[in-house]
């Protein structure tokens, strides 16, 4: 039995917007189910927000999101998770952190690593930390 662990993602009305950048850093397809879709929206004003979705493309990314209704806490936190990628070339790599890098506070500058041969760290616009890295094997 194969087990399938994906990215989850919680956010307060950007639920939507993060999903379609998403798309359109790594491509694939969007699935967006509504409060109003499913027929649960108790608060009007959050009806057309995300109650499930996901980003799936042919590449293997794949994430899902929705949106923390209002009577529910939520914060974007604080260092809670980063999201990897890891790709198989640099040139990969280098496409994915131009789109992502849109917008966002680099924590790490893409570049060369001891573990890896291109690395970087960043915090898009919607506070979504990505490490992105060119795998390679373990040679520890």
């Amino acid at each position: 039995m194969a087990v399938k662990s994906v990215a989850h993602l919680n956010f307060r009305g950007d639920a939507r917007a993060a999903l379609e950048f998403y798309r359109s850093v790594f491509g694939g397809d969007l699935a967006v189910v509504t409060y109003r879709d499913a027929g649960h929206a108790p608060d009007p004003a959050e009806a057309d927000q995300v109650m499930w979705g996901q980003v799936s493309a042919g590449n293997g990314f794949h994430v899902m999101a929705y949106d923390v209704p209002a009577r529910l806490p939520w914060d974007r936190g604080e260092n809670a998770f980063f999201l990897s990628v890891r790709g198989e070339s640099a040139q990969e790599i280098t496409g994915y952190w131009e789109k992502l890098s849109a917008e966002a506070k680099i924590v790490q500058p893409l570049g060369p690593a001891q573990w890896a041969p291109l690395y970087g760290m960043l915090e898009d616009r919607f506070g979504v930390v990505w490490v992105l890295d060119v795998a390679t094997p373990y040679s520890g």
